[in-house]
């Protein structure tokens, strides 16, 4: 049966969000297509001011890339806008003539800004708030300025000028209301806010209308209504927005202040769906994360009849916000008090500290707290439930120490703690339950914290109620310090989520917080899962992975190149020599992995020393396959009964470069006397009469320990294949930074030998399978940038198992 098709109608926060929730109710149902007015996938507009303002990347707020469309079969038009929806024909047409027929559509156009009347406004230097795209021009413009002007006292307005103050711009905020925050505080808490800001650095103009934006083709100031006017040299608008509801309104959809929708979100045409800032139900038009996710919610319950007759009926406006880096909490308009209504109020204007809340018979109708938000989550509960409300009624403000007011004990386990990913405090203290004792692994497992993020203060204080100090550390078990999660548990929560960046795994897996002792650890395991899909981000990699050398104690660096299996030639220890030379290494050393180390060179030579070199790198700088050290063996010893050098070399080629959980070093020994010192390596290998002894987990660093005999096996052939399945088994089970030695000594060798070499758990076919992946992924890091000065230099021979052709045990080379 073919699939219904359904295309949405803009790609911002409730777009993305609404494809999510059908994704996850049925991914089978429809053929997805989306347009969208920017170029790329969905990110979270929220933290716009977190990227003006330096304190986040625009790569740390995309919530769906572009990948992520591709992998679950969404089409997206990205930066394409949709013009013109025919609902006779039941066809959508973008500004690049493109059409897309539907079954169902769903407009989520969200909205633009509102710039008031006035002249000049074409001129260089004049900006909206509201893209990335905004973002990046502001900030660029704002490096030859010296000051900035911001229209708009409300929440965006604001939070544009705390990112132009962090330019270092004198920055003028003004507003045509008489406070600020006209839809969150009263006039009290306005000047409050006002004084807090002003002692910010940041000037305040109220009751000003703008009237003309001045200057020569350039901004260079400002004339308001009253005749008085502003130096400036940048202004920013951001005053509030506009639904974008004009495709619905030529199409002959009716329109009021936006799209009128009914309870399950659906417009006049029962074919055509709005939801987001665009949609107008019963009178109201939300902008706000939480109802508009709520919204999201029951378009996707209707249209993929998952719960058909699930309905919208409004939602009450609570938020947690910071501005200017101030905490406030706020619930419904308090400004509109009534007669008989209870009034709680308090003030310390030095503090910045404000609170007020509005009662209405015996319950909590409206509130605000500015500067001090400690009992917001019980309040907020309150508010949405319509409970009853303690005698005491100052418990409100001032919870005591016999009250439940403001503890969040008190809280019911289904209040919501996250309004804008639904998450009540039961999920919250499951997870808590679970290990997750931060504000960063809860919000990987919930979402929690990852919309407007002002819920993140509740979730720490709960943290501190549930898990205490004397919670364990869930840490221990996690593969890597930032990520939630123990190894077998995060890789299949990349694989199920196509996570193929270390920025996207923060992102997903750990509420988009970075950790940088976290980056190198995932990168290796990523590039394991992935191999040449894996989406390097170099920042992701040590300095020495960066350069492709070692850093050392004066900062210059080492470079050693790799020399298979110790056997070199005269070519290349010529240009080994002269680049030593010409580049002034201060010291030649041969390495106890039979290559030669050139010391104290420069970093700023690294490239070019590269590129004459000619030779793949030795990787002796990752956690990665070093070297493997082999002996003269039945090539030219008389004691020789395997030939080692051979095996070696063959070993090196196929494998390295390959990554692992730690280094990983490999001997070969032409016979028991053991002169490659093949027992004391992560793999040796030893020829006996009859074939080869393979020995795993050995190590001579600061802890001495002979390898475990793994098996003994008749050819090279089957030495290359054992060693293929101990290295896949090692990179998927071992954790990071874990060596073979002790992953050896935690799985057992018993274990070990059953299940690699007598297939106890049926995986061998497997195993070979992804480690000729691994092999067939590799390419030398500086391969492509030498490649052409030297085009013949990197014929390194990939050999597949299948393909072996080997010498048996004792053969002459």
């Amino acid at each position: 049966m073919s699939k219904e098709r359904l295309v949405v109608i803009g790609n911002g926060m409730v777009g993305a969000r609404v494809v999510e929730e059908i994704l996850s109710r049925d991914r089978d149902r429809f053929q997805i297509t989306m347009f969208g007015d920017e170029p790329y996938g969905n990110y979270n507009r929220i933290l716009l001011s977190n990227v003006l303002n330096g304190s986040q990347s625009e790569r740390e707020i995309f919530m769906n890339p572009l990948a992520w469309y591709e992998r679950n079969g969404v089409r997206l038009h990205a930066g394409v806008r949709a013009t013109e929806i025919d609902r006779e024909r039941q066809v959508v047409r973008g500004a690049d003539g493109i059409e897309e027929g539907y079954d169902w559509l769903i407009l989520a156009t969200g909205s633009r800004p509102f710039v008031p009347p006035m002249e000049g406004k074409e001129k260089e230097g004049f900006f909206l708030f509201r893209t990335l795209d905004d973002c990046r021009l502001m900030a660029e413009y704002a490096k030859g300025c010296k000051k900035a002007a911001v229209i708009g006292g409300g929440l965006l307005g604001l939070e544009a000028a705390r990112g132009l103050l962090s330019h270092g711009v004198e920055v003028t905020v003004i507003e045509v209301a008489p406070h600020l925050m006209v839809q969150q505080l009263d006039p009290t808490g306005g000047a409050i806010l006002r004084k807090t800001m002003e002692g910010m650095g940041i000037s305040v103009l109220l009751e000003k209308r703008t009237e003309e934006v001045l200057g020569d083709g350039r901004v260079t100031g400002l004339r308001f209504a009253d005749g008085e006017t502003l130096e400036t040299d940048m202004l920013v608008v951001s005053c509030g927005i506009r639904p974008n509801s004009e495709i619905a309104r030529d199409c002959g959809l009716p329109v009021e202040r936006a799209i009128l929708v009914d309870d399950q979100l659906r417009t006049e045409d029962p074919r055509v769906f709005a939801v987001g800032e665009c949609a107008q139900h019963r009178g109201m038009v939300y902008g706000l994360v939480a109802p508009l996710y709520e919204q999201a919610q029951v378009a996707a319950d209707v249209l993929t009849a998952v719960s058909p007759n699930s309905l919208y009926l409004g939602s009450k406006l609570a938020t947690k916000l910071k501005v200017m880096g101030v905490e406030l909490t706020s619930m419904g308009r308090v400004s509109d008090v009534q007669p008989g209504d209870e009034v709680l109020q308090y003030a310390e204007a030095e503090s910045g500290i404000y609170k007020k809340l509005v009662l209405r018979d015996g319950q909590l109708v409206a509130g605000c707290l500015l500067g001090e938000t400690t009992n917001s989550g019980t309040l907020i509960d309150l508010f949405n439930r319509g409970a009853d409300l303690p005698p005491r009624r100052s418990d409100l403000l001032f919870p005591s120490q016999d009250s439940d007011a403001g503890d969040l004990r008190s809280v019911p386990n289904e209040a919501l703690i996250c309004s804008c990913h639904q998450v009540p405090k039961g999920k919250i203290l499951e997870a808590i339950g679970n290990g997750r004792c931060s504000v960063s692994t809860i919000a990987a497992c919930t979402k929690a914290g990852t919309g407007c993020g002002g819920c993140k203060p509740v979730m720490q204080e709960l943290v501190e109620l549930y898990a205490g100090n004397s919670a364990p550390d869930p840490r221990d078990s996690w593969y890597v310090p930032g990520v939630p999660f123990a190894k077998p548990e995060l890789v299949r929560e990349i694989r199920a989520r196509s996570l193929k960046s270390v920025s996207a795994v923060f992102r997903e897996l750990a509420g988009g917080e970075e950790d940088a002792a976290s980056k190198v650890g995932l990168a290796s395991l990523l590039k394991q899962l992935w191999n040449d899909e894996y989406e390097d981000e170099r920042d992701a990699r040590f300095i020495n992975d960066r350069v492709h050398a070692n850093i050392q104690k004066d900062a210059t660096y080492s470079v050693i190149p790799r020399i298979y299996g110790g056997i070199t030639t005269p070519d290349e220890l010529r240009r080994i020599a002269d680049v030593a030379e010409k580049y002034q290494a201060r010291m030649l050393k041969f390495t106890g992995g039979q290559r030669i180390d050139i010391l104290g060179v420069r970093k700023e030579d690294l490239p070019e020393i590269w590129s004459e070199l000619g030779m793949p790198s030795g990787h002796a700088y990752t956690k990665a396959f070093r070297t493997c050290k082999t002996c003269v063996g039945s090539e030219f010893c008389r004691f020789g009964v395997g030939d080692s050098t051979t095996l070696g070399v063959e070993i090196e080629k196929r494998y390295q470069g390959i990554e692992f959980p730690h280094k990983v070093k490999l001997a070969a020994s032409g016979c028991p006397r053991n002169c490659a010192e093949s027992t004391v390596k992560d793999i040796g290998f030893v020829a006996v009469d009859d074939g080869w002894e393979i020995y795993v987990g050995g190590a001579a660093g600061s802890r001495v320990r002979a390898g475990d005999l793994l098996c003994k096996v008749a050819t090279q052939d089957d030495v290359m294949r054992i060693t293929g399945r101990f290295m896949q088994y090692y990179r998927e089970h071992g954790k990071w930074m874990e060596r073979s030695h002790a992953f050896v000594e935690r799985i057992g060798i018993g274990a070990l030998r059953q299940i690699l070499v007598e297939d106890s758990e049926g995986i061998a076919a497997y195993l070979d399978a992804e480690i000729q992946k691994a092999v067939d992924a590799y390419v030398d890091p500086w391969e492509e940038a030498v490649r052409p000065h030297h085009p013949t230099q990197f014929k390194s021979e990939l050999i597949p198992v299948e393909s072996l052709a080997l010498a048996g045990a004792g053969a002459e080379k």
